[in-house]
């Protein structure tokens, strides 16, 4: 007899929530999100298709295709300024994105990343702070808030 699914999902939101409050607070420390929490929520993600939608293919796509549009971004930034714009532990929480959400939420995700990233942007203009090309900006709390955004949306009736 298998785990009932509301208690499989509770767990998976619970577990996910915790690993993103962490790696956000982590990477507004220290403008890093460590392999140790990023590498096994994409395992976390993958497994999760035993158990809810999307299948594994899905998952497995968005996970591949997470890590390779943002190391691709950031190899191309790298290549027009000549320096690194994005961490590659953004493209693995990214990656972690699209194996518990599947490929088809990543554009939700980014939109709702990059979004709050230009609104924090804003905001800080608007209090005072100089904006300039080369101000650091950690990524991952804004993937992060797209990450859960679109978790709690899809899940939330189920819970």
């Amino acid at each position: 007899m298998g785990l009932p699914p509301a208690m499989i999902l509770w767990t998976a939101t619970i577990v996910l929530g915790a690993a993103l409050v962490f790696l956000t607070y982590f990477d507004l420390r220290t403008y890093l999100l460590p392999d140790a929490v990023t590498l096994p929520l994409i395992g976390a993600g993958l497994l999760l298709s035993l158990w809810l939608e999307p299948p594994i293919e899905g998952r497995l796509i968005g996970a591949i295709g997470g890590f390779a549009f943002l190391y691709l971004v950031n190899r191309a930034y790298h290549a027009i300024r000549g320096r690194h714009g994005i961490g590659l532990g953004d493209a693995k929480l990214l990656a972690a994105a699209g194996a518990w959400l599947g490929w088809q939420a990543l554009p939700v995700v980014l939109l709702i990343a990059s979004g709050g990233g230009l609104i924090a942007v804003a905001l800080a203009g608007l209090r005072g702070y100089r904006i300039s090309a080369s101000a650091r900006l950690p990524f991952g709390p804004f993937l992060a808030a797209g990450f859960a955004a679109v978790w709690i949306y899809r899940w939330l009736p189920s819970l």
